[in-house]
């Protein structure tokens, strides 16, 4: 029987898509196709064909945040591995293969970005239960996307010739335009997904093969790994050791086993905000927006505004509004965000990556205001969620709660806390929030004193497992 157990990697950093996208909560956390986050959605598209929850490797900042999204559309993870550090997809893929034998089983691990859009989702299952057949007797199969045009922002497969699943001649890197149109004008060639299916043990056969030392160190990070009830921590020092190289360079075009299944079901990678705008919903002028948009004789545009966006007389232009920065480019140029990214990271930035809400496991805090020697934060804690034990060097904070019950630690004291009633927590003293409720606890915080980094921290203790 071919068990299939979808490998979902989740470790990505989304620059291309900021400022909605950013370093601690890039664009797979995000529902920009649909209700579902991306990460919900490609679990979604394959539950019916897994044998078992999905294997997520997450990075371990991510991990919560992953854990809950996955929960909310009730999947159950096989096991989510936490990756202290990125190493591209071949490592990746390794310790989720090395889990999925853990237990002497050899499932076909059906591996997939977290962060693509597939609009024909039968089409995709159809393909995967075709591909399973063929990995299941050894093969190495990748995902060949029908071309709907020379995109050059690609990279390409070379299939045999013939019809329907066939060998791989060669992979080819991100062509010029004149290359890519006698790609799509040969009908050999396909758009590379980055997804592929395989029996767990042939990929680690073959990466024993061509990147053994790859093998080697991956193998000791997975075996050193710390488990709990939640999370496969990897071990970091050995993963650091780990060599970097995605699947294709390290084994797909190394392998005479690989075959391509062609696939035609609305892929995208979503890889810039123009690829966004195209597989969104448009208007008669190819206009798609999320939000409050007003647009006025445009054409080809894309808006996304947490606040209202006006737009008039614009033609292939990206407008992107969240609460802290806002992006407006041509259509044409939206690759080049990244070079933004790259700016605000060389300037220190803290817009590269962190939204001004900043999610965490019990909740979330957004900073509303901020002076010379003062800050606001407006504080949402889940029912139950529970902050850490912790005192601060440099602040004294101010609580006033607004909806919901609060228990605040102060120093040796517990009080409870209703709507309109508020506590002071002095620079140096011990102190906890909690809420004890069962409805979303939101609370003002006014912080102030000589310095308010969110690293002047001592915790003393921690539900979550944080130092």
């Amino acid at each position: 029987m071919n068990e299939i157990q979808p490998v979902i990697l989740s470790g990505g950093s989304g620059t291309r898509l900021w400022p909605l996208s950013r370093e601690a909560y890039p664009k797979q956390f995000l529902p920009l196709a649909g209700e579902l986050t991306m990460l919900q959605a490609t679990w979604e598209r394959v539950a019916s064909i897994a044998a078992r929850g999905p294997l997520v490797i997450a990075n371990e900042e991510h991990r919560f945040v992953a854990a809950e999204q996955l929960q909310q559309v009730g999947a159950e993870p096989a096991a989510i591995i936490l990756e202290p550090a990125g190493r591209n997809t071949a490592p990746a893929i390794a310790v989720a293969a090395l889990e999925a034998t853990r237990d002497g089983g050899d499932s076909l691990l059906l591996v997939l970005p977290s962060d693509h859009v597939i609009t024909d989702a039968d089409a995709f299952r159809l393909a995967a239960q075709q591909a399973a057949g063929i990995a299941a007797a050894g093969k190495l199969v990748t995902f060949g996307i029908v071309p709907t045009g020379p995109e050059t922002g690609y990279g390409y497969i070379k299939a045999a010739s013939g019809e329907g699943a066939r060998a791989v001649e060669r992979f080819v890197e991100k062509p010029d335009l004149a290359a890519a149109t006698d790609y799509v004008a040969s009908g050999q060639y396909y758009w590379n997904s980055g997804m592929f299916l395989f029996k767990a043990s042939r990929y680690l056969q073959e990466l024993e093969r061509f990147q053994p030392a790859m093998l080697a160190t991956s193998r000791e990070a997975w075996s050193k790994a710390r488990r709990d009830a939640d999370f496969t921590r990897l071990d970091k020092e050995a993963f650091a050791a780990v060599p970097s190289d995605s699947i294709d360079y390290a084994v797909m075009e190394k392998t005479a086993d690989a075959i391509v299944v062609p696939l035609d079901a609305g892929w995208n990678d979503v890889g810039s905000w123009t690829a966004l705008r195209d597989v969104s919903q448009q208007d008669g002028d190819g206009n798609a927006h999320q939000g409050d948009v007003i647009a006025i004789d445009c054409r080809n545009t894309y808006a996304y505004g947490q606040r209202l966006v006006a737009m008039v007389g614009l033609d292939d232009v990206i407008v992107v509004e969240t609460d802290d920065a806002v992006l407006v480019g041509k259509g044409d140029r939206m690759q080049e965000v990244k070079a933004v990214v790259a700016r605000l990271k060389a300037e220190g930035r803290s817009e590269a990556t962190w939204h001004r809400k900043v999610y965490r496991p019990w909740g979330a805090y957004d900073s509303i205001d901020n002076g010379a020697r003062f800050q606001v934060k407006r504080i949402t804690v889940k029912p139950g969620g529970t902050l850490s034990l912790q005192m601060h060097h440099h602040r004294a904070e101010h609580w006033i709660v607004v909806s919901g019950t609060a228990e605040v630690t102060r120093g040796d004291e517990v009080i409870l806390l209703s709507e309109n009633q508020s506590t002071y927590i002095p620079l140096g003293v011990t102190h906890r929030l909690r809420n004890p409720g069962r409805l979303p606890l939101e609370l003002i915080e006014v912080q102030s004193g000589s310095y308010l980094g969110e690293d002047d921290i001592v915790r003393f203790e921690d539900t979550y497992g944080r130092s």
